[in-house]
């Protein structure tokens, strides 16, 4: 979205407050809209104000931890998912278990990442992202096979990113499967041409 078209959903939720000042998804929206403009307090005090209204609704909490995350408040941000995790009712909480592993690996805490994505994972064994980033861990960590099985079932939900196909073509090269490497690599060349990623694959083939 747009500058523009920000400003003009602003308006539109700032009138709908005006009938109805007690809508805790109004405030959750419109404080996702200050963040993306950069108005951190607006943001916050609308995020503070929707908690007020409903403080168990756990999509507001889980959006509330990516601002803290956002701002490098590391502590309030996974408080805030934590809180999305207890409500019983919420019915994804993959999507907040990942947010608050992508957190802690902002963090450094690499540790409590990989505990977060693999609940996330139990949770949800086909979520896209979590399966990226355990595929990620698991590479760095020279766990290949695992990394394989990860980034393999990554693709069965999505479609590969440039992102995607450069860990296959790390994974597989490090198997020592030139096939699948190769097959990586002609996918990344001929989908996404300009994509930084292709000047690494050039670095490790002179």
């Amino acid at each position: 979205m747009r500058e523009g078209q920000l400003g003009i959903a602003l308006k539109k939720l700032k009138r709908g407050l005006e009938l109805d000042p007690k809508s805790a998804e109004a405030h959750n929206v419109i404080a996702l809209l200050y963040e993306r403009l950069g108005e951190v307090g607006l943001a916050d005090q609308h995020y503070t104000e929707a908690l007020v209204i409903q403080p168990q609704n756990p999509y507001i909490h889980n959006a509330r931890g990516g601002f803290f995350c956002k701002r490098g408040q590391y502590d309030l941000a996974d408080k805030q998912f934590q809180l999305a995790l207890e409500n019983p009712l919420y019915p994804t909480p993959w999507i907040a278990l990942t947010n608050a592993g992508l957190c802690a690996e902002r963090s450094g805490d690499k540790l409590a990442a990989e505990r977060y994505y693999r609940r996330a994972l139990g949770a949800n064994d086909r979520f896209f992202l979590a399966l990226y980033q355990m595929a990620g861990m698991m590479l760095e960590q020279e766990n290949h096979l695992a990394a394989r099985d990860y980034i393999e079932r990554y693709h069965q939900q999505v479609a590969a990113t440039a992102g995607s196909l450069w860990m296959g073509i790390q994974i597989e090269t490090a198997l020592g499967d030139e096939e699948k490497a190769a097959k990586y690599k002609r996918l990344l060349r001929g989908k996404f041409p300009d994509a930084p990623e292709i000047q690494l694959l050039n670095q490790i083939e002179r």
